[in-house]
């Protein structure tokens, strides 16, 4: 009777194990984030990030650069979330992060995140 009740607790636990309900949305960051610099003029905030205009180096051609985080202590110091840094000329140092989610098939999707780390005024 003591060996069949040994043997039972770890099937049961065993068992418990496997019916559990994985976490379809998973999410994996990349730890190679390395930093970066441009000089733009901040456009503002439109919900989905903070929008700077800068120049491609070789042709000179202007885009508007998005990102979608900012560290607390830069927002602090400048709140962009306010329109009294609209038309102001930064440099701005910022890292990406590779996010890996899974949707609920299984397939991933590879999204980068563009984090303003430092932003200094010119």
């Amino acid at each position: 009777m003591k060996i069949k009740f040994t043997m039972a607790i770890p099937v049961l636990c065993l068992f418990l194990m496997s019916v559990t309900p994985f976490q379809a949305d998973l999410t994996v960051a990349s730890s190679n984030a390395q930093e970066s610099k441009i000089e733009g003029v901040y456009d503002g905030n439109e919900g989905y990030g903070y929008n700077f205009i800068t120049t491609h180096k070789d042709d000179g051609s202007e885009f508007t650069m998005t990102f979608q985080k900012i560290n607390d202590a830069v927002l602090k110091e400048f709140d962009l979330d306010a329109e009294l840094f609209v038309n102001q000329k930064f440099e701005v140092t910022y890292s990406v992060e590779a996010l890996v989610t899974k949707d609920e098939n299984g397939f991933d999707n590879e999204e980068e995140v563009y984090t303003i780390t430092h932003l200094k005024a010119l």
